[in-house]
């Protein structure tokens, strides 16, 4: 979009002023190039992220929902503590699932998946959060992180690369470039601030912390 008018028409003031002082919890390249893609969805407009590393509180690979969803809220909170001026705290922490079931060790079929969580939280305690789009992880990357490996280091071994989740991530080297970890993760983030953004139905009274 060119020119400074916002995407989104019909938001109030707060709400526009809450998501323009934004404090990500981490300082991968792929998650802030995330945030900024976003948030220009919402503005029209480049609108700077202030990215600090929080730690995450979980395992450097979180396993199943609970515990990914867990260290994206942790990094949100700790984003918004440690930046006054921020007003809106993000968290993202991908982790790995067997979504279709429980896995079982050393077999040739067990089906791994990773997606990742998204987590917004504002100062008077509203919370969003939203998940993206998860995939499989082929039996080649899948076998290491079952046995202890991060996807990222199972990743880099694989392809002879370094570092790759702070660029196009699994996603984007499995899928030769056509979706990218930030892509993947842009979407989950606008869905995470259905809270600031969704309309009230009408008739509805306003939400009091909006």
């Amino acid at each position: 979009m060119s020119g400074g008018e916002p995407s989104l028409t019909g938001l109030d003031h707060d709400a526009m002023t809450t998501l323009s002082r934004v404090a990500l919890g981490s300082t991968s390249p792929a998650k802030v190039m995330a945030v900024e893609a976003a948030l220009r969805r919402v503005h029209g407009h480049f609108v700077a992220v202030t990215h600090v590393r929080v730690p995450s509180g979980v395992p450097d690979q979180p396993v199943g929902d609970e515990e990914t969803h867990l260290g994206a809220r942790t990094r949100a909170e700790g984003a918004l503590r440690l930046v006054p001026g921020a007003l809106l705290g993000v968290g993202i922490e991908a982790g790995v699932g067997w979504p279709l079931g429980a896995h079982h060790t050393g077999r040739a079929e067990t089906r791994l998946f990773t997606s990742a969580w998204v987590v917004a939280v504002d100062r008077h305690g509203l919370e969003g959060s939203a998940r993206s789009a998860a995939f499989e992880v082929p039996s080649y990357l899948a076998t290491p992180v079952i046995a202890g490996v991060e996807l990222g280091t199972a990743l880099d071994a694989a392809f002879g690369l370094e570092r790759a989740k702070d660029g196009p991530g699994a996603a984007g080297v499995l899928s030769r470039g056509l979706v990218t970890r930030s892509e993947l993760y842009v979407q989950a983030l606008l869905l995470a601030l259905l809270p600031w953004v969704a309309p009230e139905p009408p008739g509805e009274a306003p939400a009091t912390n909006r």
